[in-house]
């Protein structure tokens, strides 16, 4: 999905078919929707290993790329949430895809020199090697959709394209014209861009309505329509994705998906796939009918991005842990000041399921780096309702079931002290069989109550399952055996609701292998800006002196600059000025301070310097020269070792030869 919570909607996706509630909820004592937990002061609903927005809104992923050794994760990211709509890029990096550092935004909707064709919505970046773009070898290419006049309309949505030679942490605003343009459509959005080494080009696959079109190019900037898929009954398409992926079976197949919204068929509101073949210009599926990569009402807008480890046998993905019928509904903004959850990471790959290809998914494996406690529970026999006395609001929980007669089996989760309020998970024999997710009764977002349960065929005949469930504080994830099913949904369960029950009706279950794990907090740093040098002076409490005091940042056009304005030490058109400029003290509670610096090469530990510096009470412990080049640079300090103490960032020039001046901008402390 391309816009806020604040935009103008899409056309109504909401469903025309109202879920029944399964037989699982009967097994409580109180079978209704939408329960009402006691009252409790401000309750603290940040998600405890989820990875959460800092602060605002956030909605759609962005697929991650892997640079310099680690995964560098966008998402649209809106600060003025509410009342005032738009969405930035916003980035953090991971080596896991577990633990992740903010890094600030990256690409600002605020960027002046694009203020004319409106905010970021989603894309996607690429590492372009090759220099096909000619920004550089190594250049990081944004492809994105922005509205254009007037802001937030989605008939003028085109694809824009951005750069940056920083390695992907600050982008600059290519052109104010298109790199493809709207040929007048309503819907033209989501550019997913891919190098396809078997052509030697790029191919975009762009959401169009219920098509997703495909484009080609040499070199990012110029785009050739080549072909189309049309879907069929699952609405408007958002969101694509294009991959190669090898199967167990050492088959390779190509997988085209895009999240959907039907309004008709009752399907999931998730990742939709298709196997197939990708024949440069088109798209040959397997099967007409997709498949659905999660069946819950909350994994929308996934990306899946490549194991830089195993490129072609297994992917990653993640989706965003909300819904466009009921995106405001949560506890979190008012309680904790933030909108915006993902799913954990998840490893995907691709299975042959007799003569069907089908993606599974799992957690990643390095999730359980993070656990902190294990709780074997070993065997139990159930016939009807089995409280555990494990409690628990943040954890894992694997088991292995079987029966023989029971028809409807599963877990309570979040179960309150009364039995009265949970959210359930299971299998059932109606209906033909099938698993589900039912969180009505308990807390949960969706006032129409008509995405209560969510549903995907199961065989229960098969005497057994395997449940995996991920718990916190408002989600529930559920893998059925190897995940080729999965369903993930929001709940917003009582702080105090934090038991769990076992169940089976119609016979007696075996719960086996029961181990709940339990999750330590995973950090959650936001970056601090220090200065991005933006406003009429230096920032609230810098000092300056010599040449510098009463001067300002200024606005000069120059190579790598974030935004209008940056500090620079050249005065008067002369390097003759002399002096220093600097900050505050602030306290060092992120592991790397990280600026952009351009000017002369005079380090600090030489005559007359044209540098840097951090000051630790006082004295000098980091220093960065320039090379003589006006083209800002990032560079980047590990300041772990002086955690907690008081610093200073300083802009020093005491030269007034060549080159005798330095160029500062975006300041931060970040993981």
């Amino acid at each position: 999905m391309t816009i806020d919570s604040t935009s103008p909607r899409p056309k109504a996706r909401r469903r025309l078919v109202a879920l029944a509630i399964s037989l699982a909820a009967v097994l409580a004592a109180a079978p209704f929707i939408n329960a009402t937990p006691p009252a409790q002061a401000t309750p603290n609903y940040r998600s405890v290993y989820h990875f959460t927005v800092p602060d605002g809104w956030k909605n759609d992923p962005q697929r991650p790329i892997y640079v310099n050794g680690q995964y560098q994760y966008y998402y649209l990211y809106n600060e003025s949430y509410p009342p005032i709509a738009g969405t930035s890029w916003r980035m953090a990096t991971s080596t896991d895809g577990v633990v992740w550092a903010d890094q600030g935004v990256a690409a600002s909707k605020d960027d002046v020199t694009n203020s004319s064709n409106g905010d970021l919505w989603s894309g996607s970046t690429v590492v372009d090697t090759n220099n096909t773009a000619g920004f550089g070898a190594g250049a990081v290419v944004m492809l994105v959709t922005q509205p254009n006049l007037p802001t937030g309309s989605i008939a003028n949505q085109a694809e824009y394209l951005w750069y940056s030679t920083d390695g992907g942490r600050n982008f600059t605003h290519y052109s104010s014209t298109p790199v493809l343009a709207n040929p007048g459509v309503a819907d033209f959005r989501d550019p997913k861009v891919m190098w396809d080494s078997d052509r030697s080009q790029w191919v975009m696959t762009l959401a169009q309505g219920q098509t997703l079109g495909f484009y080609t190019s040499p070199n990012l900037k110029n785009w050739t329509y080549a072909g189309a898929f049309t879907t069929s009954g699952i609405g408007t398409v958002e969101c694509p994705d294009l991959y190669k992926i090898r199967a167990d079976d050492g088959t390779t197949k190509w997988v085209l998906a895009a999240s959907a919204n039907a309004t008709a068929i009752n399907p999931p509101t998730s990742y939709a796939y298709w196997t197939g073949t990708f024949t440069g210009t088109g798209f040959t599926p397997d099967s007409a009918t997709p498949q659905w990569l999660d069946y819950g009402y909350d994994w929308y807008a996934a990306v899946t991005w490549e194991d830089a480890a195993a490129p072609l046998d297994q992917r990653f993905a993640v989706g965003w842990m909300n819904n466009w019928a009921y995106p405001d509904n949560t506890p979190t903004w008012t309680n904790n000041g933030y909108n915006g959850t993902d799913s954990v990471t998840r490893q995907i790959k691709l299975k042959k399921y007799g003569s069907v290809y089908s993606l599974t998914s799992q957690p990643v494996a390095a999730l359980q780096n993070q656990v902190s406690n294990t709780t074997d529970l070993g065997t139990i026999s159930v016939n009807g309702s089995q409280p555990l006395s494990y409690h628990g609001t943040a954890y894992e929980l694997d088991a292995d079931v079987s029966w023989t007669t029971a028809n409807n089996i599963g877990l309570q989760l979040r179960r309150s002290s009364d039995g009265s309020r949970h959210a359930d998970i299971g299998v059932y024999a109606g209906a033909g069989g099938y698993s589900y997710l039912n969180r009505g009764p308990t807390v949960q977002p969706d006032t129409s109550n008509q995405r209560v349960e969510s549903r995907a065929s199961f065989d229960m005949s098969k005497g057994t399952v395997h449940l995996k469930v991920l718990v916190d504080t408002t989600s529930i994830e559920v893998f059925i055996d190897d995940g080729r099913v999965a369903q993930s949904s929001l709940a917003f369960p009582d702080p105090s609701d934090n038991g769990i029950a076992l169940y089976a009706a119609g016979g007696t279950a075996s719960f086996s292998n029961v181990t709940i794990k339990d999750f330590a907090a995973v950090p959650q740093r936001p970056a601090q800006l220090v200065s991005d040098f933006e406003g009429t002076s230096f920032g609230a409490g810098w000092t300056t002196t010599g040449s510098y005091v009463g001067q300002a940042p200024v606005n000069w056009a120059t190579a790598g600059k974030v935004n209008a304005k940056y500090a620079d030490t050249f005065v008067n058109g002369a390097d003759s000025a002399t002096g220093s400029i600097t900050s505050p003290s602030f306290v060092l509670d992120r592991n790397f301070v990280r600026f952009k610096l351009a000017g002369g090469n005079h380090p600090q530990n030489q005559p007359n310097p044209t540098s840097v510096q951090l000051l630790v009470n006082g004295t000098i412990v980091k220093t960065q020269t320039g090379n003589n080049s006006g083209d800002l640079s990032l560079y980047s300090w590990d300041v772990s070792a002086y955690a907690g103490q008081n610093a200073q960032f300083q802009i020093l020039d005491q030269n007034t030869g060549g080159w005798g001046h330095i160029m500062v901008d975006q300041v931060t402390l970040s993981d």
